[in-house]
């Protein structure tokens, strides 16, 4: 019965306050926006303006510049709400959004991809770009997600690692085609600046006239909210109605991204907003969720114009961040249930072979393989050394000998640490959450460890270099710190500490976008740390990652035997007699401390953590101290390789190591998730 109520649409006093309260926010920060900038204009002066153009100064500025953004950023804020309230409808999934799903990011990789190798088609028509991208981004998500049996935490995983992904190939045409992209660095953060109404004439037609598509259809959305066999038995395609959800959805997100960038938490924080009145029905819940996301863009941009000054455009998008992600926050410590890990697959498999191979050989053979590697990344580089020159070299004072010791082994050693440690890292985390999704990224050590270095690179780039690795250090211990405490109370619920790491990754990112925009060093050596790079490292980094190394892994080590009662679900552990929380705990700091510790070193170097563990467990199984081992060798050899290829295959232009992490690790981790799915369907 409460299905069919749902589908009957009633105006009651909190609709009436949802509807009088959204237009009510809306119409205030409409004249706010309008009266506010980097020159205030009163407010009489703005309703003259309204009432009749005159040509005054301020008049002009009122309606060729602040109008056309106020109006971009009501149509694309309510744009973004309607998308995620339909996606959160068809997936049947609360934290679904065009940010959450990998769209926006899709839609932002192609249209820079767009604008270097097809510009005139581009200028053209940059919506069908966005379109492609935010198609293929939205089914990857989604089918690396589980597709309809996926779990909300799976799916924002799969999601986040899509835009993990994307965004790395995004960084690697900036850095090398910064010439090409420099104009969309500031439009990829998200910004509703407009120099005339050309992106308004643009977007409107698309915005209003997709929104009312999805209002006449609003009926069908409303049967998604049955379960599939009642949903079809009354006559529904479920699927047909999926498929038109999201391409309705991905629509509205591309004709956004193609005119103000990609802007996330828009559709996450807006159809939550107004489903907490009780609403439910989409002839409802659209226009209501139309309504409080543009009031949400536009007073985020008003804020935005607040801080700004002549040497700082703050992006929007990052102010949006830093609004949705206390609400992100807000939503897991107040809305999820404190379970013993309900909802996390308490298996850590990925579509593993049943059949393992015996450890020794395997051990010795990634042994031999590591050094061999390691031997050999010393001989390749802007100048090839010869294998019959290298050795003796080692044992003569000249300039080879410099050369070599200076420069190539202590990069290839920071690799191989780093490396090593990244694994170890992933292989903790992933045992302390129970998801193999898991790694430090995904709790918010590695954007916090960045975020703290680009402070020190931007606002006080006079400092000695030796504390650009303690502001890292200290910026993840922060946000793992942040992380775990706001996690405590739910007794560091795997599901709370990865959505909390997720929505903590957006505060720090949003950070990041502000001082890389504010600092101008999209391509320069900060922005390229930023994606993970083994240039120029020395002895001192050397003996950073030894020191991290040498404490952390024998206490992982002497601890191993608690940590693998963590594979279990919460009560089966205690009955064990585990303090589960303390153990939980205790696994991440160390996971934490070794990331942090790399991230100090190479810079945010991804997907390690993620692929390594999952290969050993491929080939040895769970138990956690050959997984250890095995993955640190795992790890030593991907960053080897990538330090050694990035070197050598465009010499002297160097690729930073994490892109190219990224481009070999993602292929193999697409084939682990089309694994683990097929292996759970089956």
């Amino acid at each position: 019965m409460s299905s069919v109520q749902h589908s009957r649409p009633v105006f009651n006093w909190r609709t009436i306050s949802i509807y009088g309260g959204g237009l009510t926010a809306l119409i205030v920060l409409f004249f706010v926006s309008l009266c506010y900038g980097e020159a205030s204009i009163p407010l009489h002066t703005v309703v003259d303006s309204l009432m009749g153009r005159q040509d005054t100064l301020e008049h002009n500025m009122i309606w060729d510049l602040r109008m056309p953004r106020t109006v971009i950023g009501i149509l694309a804020g309510g744009a973004l709400a309607v998308a995620g309230s339909l996606l959160q409808t068809i997936t049947r999934n609360p934290l679904a959004a065009s940010d959450t799903l990998g769209i926006n990011a899709g839609a932002y990789f192609v249209v820079v991809l767009g604008t270097i190798f097809f510009p005139g088609l581009m200028h053209q028509s940059p919506f069908l770009f966005a379109v492609l991208g935010g198609l293929l981004a939205a089914a990857a998500a989604y089918f690396m997600g589980g597709g309809r049996t996926s779990s909300p935490v799976r799916l924002a995983l799969s999601g986040m690692i899509v835009s993990m992904v994307l965004g790395s190939f995004t960084s690697a045409l900036h850095i090398f085609f910064s010439q090409e992209t420099q104009a969309l660095f500031l439009w990829g953060s998200g910004t509703l600046v407009q120099n005339d109404w050309s992106g308004v004439v643009y977007a409107w037609p698309w915005v209003i006239g997709i929104t009312i598509v999805a209002l006449v259809l609003s009926r069908q959305w409303d049967m998604l909210e049955l379960d599939e066999s009642t949903a079809s038995s009354l006559g529904q395609k479920v699927g047909m109605a999926r498929a038109t959800g999201l391409i309705i959805a991905v629509l509205l997100a591309a004709v956004i991204v193609s005119v103000i960038g990609p802007i996330g938490f828009v559709g996450l924080v807006a159809p939550h907003l107004v489903r907490l009145s009780g609403i439910r029905s989409n002839r409802l819940l659209l226009p209501g969720v139309f309504l409080w996301g543009a009031a949400l863009l536009v007073g985020a941009d008003v804020l935005a114009k607040m801080v700004h000054n002549s040497s700082l455009e703050l992006p929007t998008g990052a102010v949006m961040a830093i609004i949705g992600a206390p609400w992100l926050i807000w939503l897991v410590l107040t809305r999820m249930k404190a379970a013993n890990g309900s909802g996390m697959s308490t298996s850590m498999s990925t579509g593993a072979r049943s059949r393992r191979l015996p450890f020794g050989p395997i051990a010795i053979i990634f042994s031999v393989l590591t050094l061999a590697l390691v031997l050999l990344s010393t001989m390749f580089g802007g100048m090839r050394i010869p294998m019959a020159d290298l050795l003796p070299s080692l044992f003569q004072s000249d300039g080879l000998f410099s050369a070599i010791i200076q420069l190539r082994i202590p990069r290839t050693l920071v690799a191989a640490g780093a490396g090593a440690a990244l694994a170890i890292s992933g292989v903790l985390i992933q045992m302390a959450v129970r998801n193999p999704l898991a790694d430090a990224s995904i709790v918010g050590v590695s954007s916090g460890a960045g975020l703290g270095a680009m402070m020190v690179i931007i606002l006080w780039p006079g400092l000695p270099v030796f504390l650009l690795p303690i502001a890292a250090i200290v910026g993840a211990g922060i946000a793992a710190a942040i992380v775990f405490s706001l996690s405590w109370k739910k007794g560091l619920n795997p599901s709370a500490v990865v959505l909390l790491g997720i929505a903590m990754s957006a505060i720090a990112g949003a950070g990041i976008q502000v001082l890389i925009v504010r600092g101008a060093v999209y391509g320069s050596s900060g922005f390229i740390w930023l994606t993970g790079s083994t240039y120029a490292r020395t002895w001192d980094q050397v003996k950073i990652i030894g020191v991290f190394l040498l404490i952390l892994i024998p206490l992982a080590w002497w601890l191993a035997r608690r940590f693998e009662l963590l594979v279990f679900d919460d009560n089966s552990a205690s009955g064990l007699g585990l303090s589960v929380r303390r153990t939980r705990l205790l696994a991440m700091t160390v996971g934490v401390l070794l990331a942090a510790g790399a991230v100090a070193c190479v810079g945010t170097v991804g997907f390690i953590g993620l692929i390594a563990p999952h290969m050993v467990r491929l080939l040895t199984g769970n138990k956690l101290r050959r997984s250890m081992f095995l993955s640190a060798l795992v790890g030593a050899v991907m960053l080897v390789l990538a330090d050694t290829i990035g070197r050598t295959v465009m010499a002297p232009t160097e690729i930073p190591s994490g892109l190219l992490i990224a481009i070999i690790g993602t292929p193999y981790f697409l084939y682990l998730m089309y694994r683990s799915n097929w292996r759970k369907s089956t």
